[in-house]
């Protein structure tokens, strides 16, 4: 196999990316709306890239921002903001096709967060928006 890498995650929707993983494997990083994060440890991908190669990758979305906090003096008022937030979190599991690698340097592996609740995964060298 090649060397072990990070798992990154870029994502292109206005939820929260609340925790992700690759197969079972976590990334460290609450990814905000339209933001890049991860760091966690570690994506093997095998030597020679297979017709048939995928990762399931496991997530959490939810509220991207807390603009409307009542603050803390009610708590009440925070209880009753604290079950809207959790009522708009969702799990989301999906299986994906890992790229064609063949003849490339392997650098861990991107998940594409992207609407609609899709993803897709990358193990380019090149960070997101590189030409």
């Amino acid at each position: 196999p090649v060397d072990a890498s990070a798992i990154y995650g870029v994502n292109h929707t206005h939820w929260a990316i609340n925790r992700f993983s690759v197969d079972g494997r976590l990334a460290v990083d609450i990814i905000g709306p339209f933001q890049g994060g991860g760091g966690g440890c570690c994506y093997v991908a095998p030597a020679r890239w297979s017709s048939g190669l995928t990762v399931r990758v496991d997530w959490e979305t939810g509220a991207g921002s807390a603009i409307d906090f009542p603050g803390t003096e009610d708590w009440t008022k925070v209880m009753v903001w604290r079950e809207k937030i959790l009522a708009q979190k969702r799990r989301h599991s999906k299986v994906v096709a890992v790229p064609d690698y063949t003849g490339q340097e392997v650098c861990g592996i991107t998940v594409h967060f992207l609407p609609c609740d899709d993803i897709q995964v990358t193990t380019s060298c090149y960070a997101y928006g590189s030409p």
